[in-house]
């Protein structure tokens, strides 16, 4: 069983080096936050090692992680604007041991105007993640996966995710226009990749809120699939109300109704993730 596997979780594989996820859809409502949450706890779950990194100033991501976030509190702000260490604001998840959170507050609001003004301001949360890892690795306490939540807007919050990541995880609704905004998205990781990460790809494509009662979801997940093929989990995550409870209980679905089949279908898409980069060798 890998290190630290919760009791009845099946182990999955860690990857040869850290990966570095930027959960990203610039369309609102798509289970952005929701999948990256889930997403690590079903890795913890299992026995890895993994960091979420809150981006978004709602700071929904470190509600659901059961994570402090007021104002006072130690965050991402801190690192992006004033250097702080990252070691220094991440935070243990109350209910997954090795599941870590970098907080967002309120403060992360007024980040966008106030990186403008500073060097180097697309490259600061990568270099401060690159940091971070190097310190957990010679301390023999590996990341194996870094999950980045970043706001639904294309601002310097954002472009500081995709250049701190290697890859791009897109959630997408099953609904009518679940395509729409996509092309913008793609356009700006395009950009990215030329200007600023050369590295940077679409990995990895999550069909979320799938109503398997309507011919609409079935058309859109068989349109997806078309569009990007290998990209996207087999395992879909449904509709459900557990989903959309858990964050009120400051937990994930993971965590809050394990059986329940979102539960069930995230835990599915985290083992397909772990094991496509166990094959490709991880990215860092």
């Amino acid at each position: 069983m890998a290190a630290g596997a919760k009791a009845g979780a099946s182990p999955l594989p860690a990857p040869v080096r850290t990966r570095v996820l930027t959960v990203a859809n610039q369309k609102g409502g798509v289970g952005k936050t929701t999948t990256a949450v889930n997403i690590a706890a079903a890795l913890a779950q299992s026995g890895l090692r993994v960091l979420v990194l809150d981006l978004d100033p709602q700071g929904n991501a470190s509600t659901a992680l059961g994570i402090p976030h007021h104002a006072e509190v130690p965050s991402i702000y801190d690192v992006l604007v004033d250097g702080k260490p990252l070691g220094e604001v991440v935070q243990e998840c109350p209910d997954l041991p090795g599941l870590l959170c970098a907080p967002a507050t309120i403060d992360l609001a007024g980040a966008e105007i106030e990186l403008v003004s500073l060097v180097a301001r697309e490259m600061r949360l990568g270099r401060a993640v690159t940091s971070y890892l190097r310190e957990r690795e010679d301390a023999g306490e590996r990341i194996d996966y870094v999950l980045i939540d970043c706001p639904p807007s294309l601002g310097l919050l954002t472009i500081n995710a995709f250049v701190a990541a290697d890859e791009v995880f897109i959630p997408i609704q099953c609904e009518y226009y679940a395509l729409e905004g996509l092309s913008q998205l793609l356009k700006n990781i395009e950009l990215i990749k030329a200007h600023l990460n050369p590295a940077l790809h679409v990995s990895t494509i999550l069909l979320t809120m799938y109503d398997g009662r309507t011919r609409l979801s079935a058309q859109v997940a068989d349109e997806v699939r078309r569009h990007f093929g290998q990209q996207v989990i087999r395992s879909m995550v449904p509709r459900s109300v557990r989903i959309s409870e858990a964050p009120s209980h400051g937990q994930t679905v993971i965590t809050y109704d394990p059986n329940s089949s979102g539960a069930l279908s995230y835990t599915a898409a985290a083992a397909e993730i772990a094991h496509a980069g166990s094959v490709q060798g991880g990215t860092r």
